[in-house]
């Protein structure tokens, strides 16, 4: 079992609490830091774990395996760099700095020996997983574009850079916004409680980089539209994955299309509870849930993965995000936002953490 504390409690926090508490047999929460005291009372009733004034007094009572560093983006650099100073690994909330400089001096941090990664959970939800095993299988060949509509800045590009198999170019990025009327979505808190309808302000931008093609396309608030889809659409020299299905040649003439099934347990006979099974193929499974039995959402299975990551990374094993991949998806954001705002292409420049990125593919 791994213990953890969480700095921060805002509505991400508590994605790392709720893992724990459905997989005890994993995880343990061992205090929450957060300088409200009000919050640090309402944490310790619901969350059934300690709250804690600071940093340095989590640490003078308890010791966990690892941190996770979930507040925004300004201050996370300064958490880091208490972790690092204190010995703790840490697994920080995305982004990990709020602008260039912020993740210059955290990719730095990195470099100088800082057990640090990012909860990046996106590539480990269960479709995004599926389509990335694919498109490193090689099965639809060597991708040229990577066509991405389903969340905003840094997490769009980290999937959209995986599957062009892409670290540190450099990118040209054109951006427009279109603004338009859409119904009115979800929040947070729940549910929308009465119809209605809203401005939308959407931005499509094409990312060439490596010679590939990139197209990014999100309105604000998709993740919970009513109406707004999520779409992904990988092409390959050998085929195209568009959404759940994959279309192939076989032969000479033999076109085929493939459907990713989604397999859920506990439908009519299935006893075994309700809960996501995997994602198959015709071949068989295409990924699998390494949970299974835990009644988790996706972004929850996502985020249980990342912790099991963490645990093995904090106990001296692989890396599996780190801050210098975390630090070019929010670049390449940052360049996007630009290019929206002037109407100008934007060229990125090779950044000093390139050279400490994964490429994949």
């Amino acid at each position: 079992m791994a213990s953890f504390a969480v700095v921060g409690s805002g509505w991400r926090s508590e994605f790392f609490v709720r893992v724990a508490e459905a997989l005890p047999e994993l995880f343990a929460c061992v205090g929450v830091v957060t300088r409200d005291a009000g919050r640090g009372r309402e944490i310790e009733r619901k969350w059934h774990t300690n709250a804690y004034g600071s940093l340095d007094e989590l640490s003078a009572v308890v010791r966990p395996d690892f941190v996770v560093v979930s507040v925004p983006p300004r201050a996370a650099v300064g958490y880091l760099r208490r972790c690092a100073a204190a010995g703790l690994p840490a697994l920080c909330e995305t982004p990990p700095a709020h602008d260039l400089d912020g993740l210059l001096e955290v990719t730095a941090l990195a470099r100088s020996g800082a057990r640090l990664q990012v909860a990046e959970q996106y590539p480990f939800q269960p479709h995004h997983a599926a389509r990335i095993a694919l498109t490193d299988a090689g099965t639809i060949g060597e991708v040229s574009m990577a066509s991405v509509s389903f969340s905003h800045g840094y997490h769009a590009f980290a999937v959209m850079r995986r599957h062009l198999g892409v670290a540190g170019e450099p990118a040209r990025i054109r951006a427009s916004v279109v603004r338009a009327a859409v119904e009115t979505w979800g929040t947070r808190a729940g549910p929308r409680t009465a119809t209605g309808t809203t401005e939308e302000t959407r931005t499509v931008a094409l990312v060439e980089v490596g010679g590939r093609l990139g197209l990014y396309d999100f309105g604000e608030n998709q993740h919970r539209s009513y109406v707004r889809l999520q779409r992904v659409d990988i092409r390959g020299s050998r085929g195209e994955i568009a959404e759940d299905q994959v279309r192939l040649v076989r032969g000479v003439d033999e076109s085929v299309t493939i459907q990713l099934r989604r397999e859920v347990g506990g439908q009519e006979g299935d006893l075994t509870g309700h809960y996501l099974k995997g994602i198959s193929g015709p071949d068989g499974w295409i990924w699998r849930n390494p949970f299974p039995g835990a009644r988790l959402a996706d972004d929850e299975i996502a985020v249980a993965q990342l912790m099991v990551a963490m645990s093995s990374y904090a106990a001296g094993g692989p890396a599996f995000y780190g801050v210098a991949d975390a630090a070019q998806d929010h670049y390449l954001y940052l360049a996007l936002q630009e290019a929206a705002a002037t109407g100008e292409a934007v060229v990125t420049t090779t950044q000093p953490w390139a050279q400490d990125m994964v490429r994949h593919g």
